[in-house]
């Protein structure tokens, strides 16, 4: 190989994130709906049933299947499946920013509109009850951030000999933010879906 074999091949190149091929994808969507006059944001509360998460506050979303074209063709079937509506019940969907996620996911949300929200028949088998909130909610009221450390700790076979400073490497760490929003005392939305909601804020604040 040559060197103009090497550039051409570089030149070819299309960049992505490095290691992103291992990453599971997923995509949500922040459902907006009309009510009483006002916007709101729906949620949905996850099933207890479900093997991972129970209980937790979440928007429609999940793992981006094969026949998926795109992350969007993902958050819509996905809002399809858990709210029992069909695809021309969802309007104007828009992208936001995308995460990388410590945990090895690409998470891409969305945001749309719900036009028919009384016709939502939540999926019983991924959720347990659906419930929305005023986007003036979170307009006017921040999330609470709290730190958490992310440790790393080798494998009990991690070669430190090949390394300098050997078990003694000062490895880097990290902290991880973690947002919370506390809806009238009594829901809890943190994690990736408060997370998602203050991007969502963000970006319409930067608006006017």
């Amino acid at each position: 190989m040559n060197l103009s074999d090497i550039v051409r091949k570089v030149k070819d190149h299309k960049p992505t994130i490095l290691g992103s091929d291992s990453f599971a994808e997923f995509a949500v969507l922040i459902p907006l709906v009309e009510q009483d006059g006002d916007k709101h944001i729906l949620f949905e509360v996850r099933s207890e049933k479900l093997r991972r998460q129970p209980g937790d506050i979440c928007f429609p979303g999940g793992k981006r299947d094969p026949s998926d074209k795109t992350e969007k063709d993902t958050a819509i079937r996905e809002t399809v499946e858990e709210l029992g509506l069909d695809k021309q019940s969802i309007t104007d969907v828009y992208a936001l920013d995308y995460m990388v996620s410590p945990f090895g996911m690409m998470v891409y949300p969305f945001v749309g509109i719900i036009t028919n929200p009384q016709q939502i028949k939540p999926n019983v088998t991924e959720v347990g009850d659906v419930f929305t909130v005023p986007l003036t909610y979170f307009l006017n009221n921040n999330p609470a951030i709290y730190q958490v450390n992310v440790d790393i700790q080798p494998e009990k076979d991690f070669p430190y000999d090949l390394i300098v400073g050997g078990e003694n490497y000062n490895w880097r760490t990290r902290k991880m933010d973690e947002y919370f929003y506390v809806i009238n005392d009594e829901r809890v939305i943190w994690g990736l879906t408060a997370r998602i909601i203050a991007h969502f804020i963000d970006v319409i604040r930067e608006q006017g």
